[in-house]
């Protein structure tokens, strides 16, 4: 695909997602997860795809500078999970992992400040000659070795889920990534071909949305559906990365990648490419806005496409019309 094309084409989408004058505050109308309709949307459009307001830390990182309570906290570790994949994984490392290394750290913390008070040139003007213990070194064997074993069932356990093969039924999506932004098309929907750039801090501010992670076309999926998403690098090699889905998958040239992702909930969620890829690395975000399906139907007709099963349907008019021909043919030459 040209690059002076898809610049073109993406210099001329100016519609951007979600309103809202405030960086994270959608109108005082607009509950958590509701679709907001744009000021270019006619309010009798009714059915009709309007882009969804984001909601305030919700599938974006926490502002520590914002003055909330616990902010710098939150800012310090895992966002908030939405795939049953991330919900699994943050379960794993806030009370699995964190309470194993907590207390390996605090009981090696007690044994070094134990020796260095109990076996101090002071307490001990004759230093031990022991050359082996051999209780110890299987205790410091075996222990070890069991903690490890431990921690490797919960650990194969979301290796296993994260590698899942995406069943027959799951809509796929194809990112492919650009020097420096992404575009994704919909083979399951007519075809449809979407590219998305970062908008600036002023257009992303008055969208109401996080700078330097909106974009002027969003990657909408229905939401509580299996996705079947795949990546390819069209140049170098990229990655598609979204922390609060607990999605990373490097997308490479002349490779297609696949990976099972399901959304739990609507909303609209952020990430950035993962892999260093040239001097704009930094500035091709991804913004993936999950509707619920009779509205990801909608955005799919305001795209021009087709859901799986419409095809079909329109061309079973033309298969009937046949025998009826037919007939006719055949009342005609008696």
């Amino acid at each position: 695909m040209p690059h002076a094309s898809l610049a073109q084409d993406a210099a001329e989408m100016t519609a951007a997602p979600g309103s809202g004058e405030v960086f994270g505050e959608p109108p005082a109308s607009a509950a958590e997860g509701e679709v907001v309709a744009s000021e270019t949307t006619p309010p009798e459009a009714e059915g009709a795809y309007v882009p969804m307001a984001p909601t305030k830390d919700k599938g974006m990182p926490t502002d520590p500078n914002s003055g909330e309570p616990g902010a710098m906290a939150k800012s310090l570790t895992f966002q908030d999970q939405y795939s049953k994949d991330g919900q699994y994984a943050l379960w794993m490392h806030d009370w699995f992992l964190l309470p194993v290394i907590t207390a390996i750290s605090l009981f090696v913390l007690g044994l070094l400040l134990y020796v260095v008070v109990r076996f101090s040139r002071r307490a001990n003007p004759e230093p031990s000659r022991t050359t082996h213990n051999t209780m110890i070194e299987v205790v410091w064997t075996i222990v070890p070795a069991a903690i490890l074993v431990v921690i490797a069932v919960p650990s194969l356990t979301l290796l296993a889920r994260q590698y899942e093969t995406p069943p027959e039924e799951a809509v796929t999506i194809k990112a492919t990534g650009y020097q420096w932004y992404w575009g994704y098309s919909y083979p399951d929907h007519g075809g449809i071909e979407v590219i998305s750039n970062m908008l600036s801090d002023a257009d992303a501010i008055k969208n109401g949305e996080p700078p330097q992670l909106a974009v002027d076309n969003r990657m909408v999926v229905p939401a509580g559906v299996p996705l079947r998403i795949q990546t390819i690098g069209a140049d170098v090699i990229h990655s598609f990365a979204v922390p609060s889905l607990w999605f990373k998958q490097d997308a490479i040239p002349g490779r297609l990648n696949e990976k099972l992702l399901t959304i739990e909930e609507p909303g609209v969620y952020y990430g950035q490419c993962s892999e260093l890829c040239g001097t704009r690395h930094a500035y091709m975000p991804i913004a993936i806005e999950a509707l619920p399906p009779e509205e990801f139907a909608a955005w799919v007709a305001s795209q021009g496409g087709t859901m799986p099963g419409e095809e079909t349907a329109e061309e079973a008019p033309a298969e009937d019309a046949a025998p009826a021909e037919e007939a006719t043919e055949i009342a005609l030459a008696e």
